[in-house]
């Protein structure tokens, strides 16, 4: 059988197919140079997504399926990954009838814990005739943070690489089909079907080798397959990213920025992602608790409150102002939110892209929270993104200013009302309600502030659309805050 799916290979390869395993060394081109969208393999998904709502008999019965349309391995590799990927093991239901070596008593086995995805991929691909083979090594998995140390036997895992377009390619089916959630530690007995959530991400197939490193390092260094492997050392210290973090193209400015990120004297740290050039649809979130707790609050205030965001021309930056020496757990979120779906005010739902700790060894200053804002960004950028508001006095986040300030707009695109609401540490919002004023001139738009005193104050602006309907009202919509210091002049 197996020399038939050989002759059959070489009916769609290009390539002349090693009849032996190749030695592993890096892949002559990236990812993305074979394909940049999951469209490319719409035909093959179709294949293998049907044929995965019906059980299959045997392994040869699946691949001869799943092969049909193929033009090349990749497309034969692809339509395995996403036949496995598809399954959604929590709900299926399997009869006791079903002989362990078939391809639905592997999932009874993955499902129950005696059997494991990469096996899984590996017989396939064997009965496809493709060359895989199973990696052992350490993974940044559920329950793991950065700083940790790989000096036990948490954390473990089994990848696999398959020989394709004339290169070793990573899989890693097991993340791609499935996440753990709410996992406090690595240990293998909070992994219950329970907290396992199927999502596919498509990330996991034919990962390059420059973005697998980051989570799974081989015992073996040579199947890291990068031209400079890394050592362990090296590899608990790179920032703790997630698969989106590479889906939206994101980037460190840093590029020796590490997992650990240390403070200056006055308690201050930096974390600046560079944007993708078409990156105007995302939005950022974050999250600041302390690193060895869940305790999210430090004398009864958000430790939120310590972290500035703001977004300048292609770079979103996370300033955390740590309040004491212990240590802290940045997590930073993202999401692709159109200004259409923005505008409906229907909840976001936001997902990690990287994690850091923050450690303050010494603190000698007192620091002061920001004002109690609506959470996200500081500064227009969110403004003119998802507004299309152009900031004209005042483009940067933080406003020095005496005891007035006028902040003006324009608009290039019709919105019928401005709200602002000022907000200052330790005084009541209501008091402050007078202090703000708004006025439209034809596409400009005014915001007013006399400050009843000097001190540092939030600002939050609030805009619709005419035809802007939330549950039926006419609601208003966080447009964007500003950070403002007013003193006597």
């Amino acid at each position: 059988m197996l020399e038939l799916f050989k002759a059959s290979r070489s009916e769609y390869s290009n390539l002349q197919y090693p009849s032996t395993p190749p030695p592993p060394v890096p892949p002559s081109c990236s990812k993305r140079e074979i394909y940049t969208t999951t469209d490319y393999f719409s035909s093959i998904d179709e294949v293998a997504i049907h044929c995965a709502r019906n059980e299959v008999a045997s392994f040869t019965d699946l691949i001869r399926t799943l092969s049909s349309g193929a033009r090349s391995d990749v497309d034969v590799a692809r339509a395995i990954y996403r036949w496995i990927t598809i399954k959604n093991l929590n709900t299926m239901i399997f009869d006791d009838s079903i002989q362990n070596d078939t391809p639905m008593g592997l999932l009874r086995g993955i499902k129950y814990g005696t059997e494991s995805y990469h096996v899984l991929f590996k017989r396939l691909c064997s009965y496809a005739g493709l060359h895989c083979v199973v990696i052992k090594g350490f993974s940044k998995s559920a329950g793991y943070q950065p700083g940790y140390s790989f000096d036990d036997h948490r954390f473990r895992n089994t990848w696999n690489a398959v020989f394709l377009d004339g290169s070793w390619r990573f899989v890693q089916c097991n993340w791609g089909a499935r996440h753990l959630v709410n996992a406090k530690d690595g240990s293998h007995e909070a992994k219950t079907d329970g907290n396992l959530r199927y999502e596919y991400d498509d990330h996991y197939f034919m990962t390059d080798s420059e973005e697998f490193i980051y989570e799974f390092f081989p015992s073996d260094h040579a199947w890291q397959l990068l031209p400079r492997p890394l050592s362990l050392l090296q590899f608990e210290r790179i920032p703790f990213v997630r698969s989106l973090f590479f889906k939206y193209n994101l980037s460190f400015i840093d590029n020796k920025l590490e997992s650990t990120v240390y403070t200056d004297k006055s308690g201050a740290a930096s974390i600046s992602i560079r944007l993708p050039p078409k990156g105007d649809s995302l939005i950022f979130h974050y999250n600041l608790k302390f690193f060895d707790s869940e305790e999210n609050t430090i004398s009864g205030m958000s430790l939120k409150r310590f972290v500035m965001q703001s977004v300048t021309e292609d770079v979103v930056t996370f300033r955390v102002h740590a309040p004491s020496t212990r240590p802290l757990l940045l997590d930073i979120f993202a999401n692709s939110v159109s200004s259409g779906a923005y505008l409906t005010g229907q909840p976001i739902k936001f997902k990690s892209v990287c994690k850091f700790k923050v450690v303050c060894e010494s603190l000698q200053v007192i620091m002061v929270p920001l004002p109690e804002c609506a959470s996200g960004e500081w500064g227009p950028a969110k403004a003119t993104r998802l507004f299309g508001l152009l900031p004209i006095s005042h483009p940067d986040a933080i406003i020095n200013t005496g005891r007035y300030v006028e902040i003006r707009f324009r608009m290039t695109r019709p919105l019928s009302e401005f709200v602002a609401s000022l907000h200052r540490n330790r005084t009541d919002d209501r008091a402050l309600q007078a202090c703000t004023r708004s006025a439209l001139k034809g596409d400009m738009v005014y915001i007013q502030i006399e400050f009843p005193g000097e001190g540092q104050y939030g600002l939050d602006i609030y805009t619709r659309q005419d035809d802007q309907l939330i549950n039926g009202k006419q609601l208003l919509t966080h447009c964007c805050k500003y950070l403002i210091h007013s003193r006597n002049c």
